[in-house]
């Protein structure tokens, strides 16, 4: 039976048996690879077979033929006519979109990959002929603004043959298209998402914010819960997926969360696909579907909660920090 991310179009699946549980609005699924058998870990982990009661809970894309070559006012002509009620005005073209690169060959590009090392790098590959092109790239200059450690690009694929042969060598047919990557490769692409998708997706593949622990490991797991054993702060590790958008969908509110509740929790994260220790992390805690958030408090796993809703998962939260939930 296949483990499961949260949201039925999302899923994604993996061989693996299920533990009796609570089922709310299904999720989404963990893939294949966790078939393979976990190497053998030592010392024996801290974490016990899950007994707790499991509680669940649970996201169309406009897409645009892309080879056309009529063109429109340029995105940053429109980005800078356009700014957000909520962002100061930009003074002049250039000041509102300063921070997002456009790229013209597949050497500029790979160049830009190079020069930002480890740091994410979001590419929105775009067409002159896309409306929805023109209107999603407003959100990506604002998001430059606010996130100074993600570096952005900007490929027009109709603007000539070295941008054509740039879309085509990275699989780009439709617009808009984003792609994310990190060290010279490509962690994540979406087509046709939201302002909102686009935020939560340029959150969650950031990987810097201090306010989330980022466990790379089982022994990183263990050793953030054994640091926390007797301070009764509630440790919730957030375990997901390189790629599932459920597990996108609710990580802004992680965020939100691990800053509010900075003084009575912990918040950390881990991609249940990163290797193969956190391969045996899963397998040990019984994971099935993400995301899946567990509880530890007083050095021992205390409760979990599968699923993306953000009201259960606050009501969990809270739960297993003594407060009484009506």
């Amino acid at each position: 039976m296949p483990l499961l991310c949260s949201s039925p179009p999302l899923a994604s699946t993996i061989d693996f048996p299920i533990l009796p549980s609570r089922r709310l609005p299904p999720m989404a699924t963990i893939p294949t690879f966790l078939l393979r058998k976990a190497p053998s870990l030592s010392p024996p982990p801290i974490f016990p077979k899950p007994k707790e009661p499991i509680s669940t809970s649970s996201p169309s894309t406009l897409y645009i033929p892309f080879p056309s070559l009529h063109r429109l006012p340029s995105l940053r002509c429109l980005a800078a006519a356009s700014p957000s009620p909520s962002s100061p005005p930009a003074t002049s073209p250039s000041d509102g979109d300063e921070r997002v690169r456009e790229v013209h060959s597949i050497d500029e590009f790979d160049a830009a990959l190079r020069a930002a090392n480890n740091r994410l790098v979001v590419v929105e590959f775009a067409a002159s002929h896309s409306p929805h092109s023109r209107r999603i790239y407003p959100f990506m200059v604002r998001l430059s603004r606010t996130c100074s450690d993600v570096d952005f690009l900007l490929v027009m694929g109709d603007e000539s043959d070295a941008t054509r042969a740039l879309c085509l060598r990275e699989n780009v047919n439709r617009v808009p298209h984003f792609g994310f990557y990190r060290a010279m490769e490509k962690v994540h692409e979406e087509e046709g998402i939201s302002p909102d998708e686009l935020e939560g997706d340029v959150l969650y593949y950031g990987d810097s914010h201090s306010g989330v622990v980022q466990l790379h490991s089982r022994e990183d797991a263990e050793a953030l819960i054994t640091k926390h054993a007797g301070d009764g702060k509630l440790v919730v590790v957030d375990v997901g997926l390189k790629s599932c958008g459920p597990c996108v969908k609710v990580y802004p509110m992680v965020l939100k969360l691990s800053r509010s509740m900075a003084d009575v929790a912990v918040f950390a994260r881990m991609d249940g696909d990163e290797n193969e220790s956190c391969v045996g992390f899963l397998r040990e805690m019984g994971v099935v579907e993400v995301p899946t958030f567990l509880f530890a408090k007083l050095g021992k796993i205390c409760g979990r909660y599968v699923g993306s809703g953000k009201g259960e998962l606050i009501g969990e939260i809270l739960r297993y920090q003594g407060v009484r939930v009506a």
